[in-house]
């Protein structure tokens, strides 16, 4: 029998992005896995789940018993789906299935009962100030091979805009959702009269409006064809999308901040939404990820999980194997690997005209070099984005 011999928590931040990468060593010389635990701006708070709760709970444990581990982890503690949490267990539930595939010699995808595909689509971001800056970055990622392209006008809810605010207001990420949504609209306008109907577009509200706001931006954006219009509410608000569907017919993608089964069983039953689009790391893993992917196959749901910077290489490589093996795949978001996270993380999936593709090695196919990751230091600062305010200085989702 193999056990798990050791568990550790590694946290470096190559691009100034705080990652959390778990480590699992096993009693065979040798063998070890390593699984994506980030949550960028809770990082100390998972690693110190990992090391101090789930570490004591897993030494000893069989590496083979990946779903009973996953299941009396998560309830080890009583209180549970929080996404501090969430992120720990996904980081062991990684490392565990790294280590099955390298047991059996084979890629990750060929446990999950091979391919559906060769290689999964991917989207990526293109931003600007103004919209002819937008549509060059368009045209930038179109002639590299891309034909999925998430459009951003002046970052979440615009930038640019006149405000008249209170006296004495707090500082915070100020937007006006009436200028945001007008501007948002003359945008994809101006893009489909220049790029045509060939390329997808998308856009993410990234749950900026309120949600009578979101039914008519949703239906405003008809004309424009989007592949999806991503997060256009927050968990909180997820009864609205079945107003939502029955005023239009964009499709929508919804997730990114699910930590709880209870938030997304009801958009699937219901058929709610068109894309899921959660964050592997934040619902425990792949595990659960598997077991979600099939429930959307039944209602004719895609995937298009989360993939941004603050999600670790490891990460990423585990969507990859999702994806390619998944047979109702939709979508993955791609940020890029720069040379230095190439660097700390050998064997990043390799990407070509728009298709991300898994490498051949077993397991999840990546590794970490803790000597180079040490090089790049964590810092523990609050993004100014997370504190989105109305021009009165409400306080608003993010």
């Amino acid at each position: 029998m193999i056990t798990i011999r050791d568990v550790k928590a590694i946290v470096t931040a190559p691009e100034g992005i705080n990652l959390v990468v778990v480590k699992i060593e096993t009693t065979e010389p040798g063998l070890y896995g390593v699984g994506c635990a980030t949550f960028t701006q809770r990082y100390l708070t998972v690693a110190s789940a990992v090391e101090n709760y789930l570490k004591p709970f897993l030494i000893g444990k069989d590496v083979h018993n990946i779903e009973d581990i996953w299941q009396t982890a998560n309830v080890s503690g009583y209180w549970r789906n929080g996404p501090e949490f969430n992120n720990a267990l996904s980081g062991v539930d990684m490392a565990l299935w790294d280590i099955k595939g390298k047991l059996a010699n084979l890629p990750l995808y060929q446990l999950f009962g091979g391919k559906s595909r060769e290689g999964a689509a991917l989207y990526r971001h293109a931003e600007g100030d103004t919209k002819e800056e937008v549509a060059m970055n368009v045209r930038r990622y179109m002639d590299e091979g891309y034909r999925y392209v998430r459009c951003q006008l002046g970052g979440y809810g615009g930038k640019n805009q006149t405000l008249v605010k209170p006296d004495n207001s707090p500082d915070g990420a100020y937007y006006d959702p009436k200028i945001y949504m007008r501007t948002v609209e003359d945008m994809f306008s101006y893009l489909r009269e220049e790029f045509g109907p060939e390329i997808e577009f998308i856009h993410d509200v990234h749950e900026r409006l309120s949600p009578i706001d979101a039914v008519g931006f949703a239906k405003r954006l008809e004309p424009y064809r989007l592949f999806f219009l991503e997060d256009a509410l927050p968990p909180e608000q997820i009864d609205w999308f079945e107003n939502i569907r029955q005023h239009t017919t964009t499709p929508i993608a919804m997730g990114e901040l699910f930590n709880n089964p209870n938030e997304w069983v009801p958009l699937i039953k219901n058929r709610l939404i068109d894309f899921i689009r959660i964050h592997v790391s934040q619902i425990g893993g792949i595990t659960p990820a598997r077991k979600i992917t099939a429930a959307c196959e039944m209602f004719g749901i895609r995937t298009a999980w989360h993939g941004p910077a603050d999600v670790s290489p490891v990460g990423h490589a585990a969507n990859v194997h999702l994806n390619v093996s998944s047979p109702n795949f939709g979508i993955q978001e791609y940020y890029g690997f720069s040379d230095q996270i190439k660097e700390v993380f050998p064997g990043c999936p390799e990407i070509k005209n728009g298709f991300v593709y898994p490498n051949q090695r077993p397991g999840i196919g990546i590794d970490i070099n803790e000597e180079e990751a040490k090089k790049y230091p964590c810092h523990n600062e609050l993004p100014q984005w997370t504190l989105a305010r109305w021009p009165d200085g409400t306080s608003v989702t993010p």
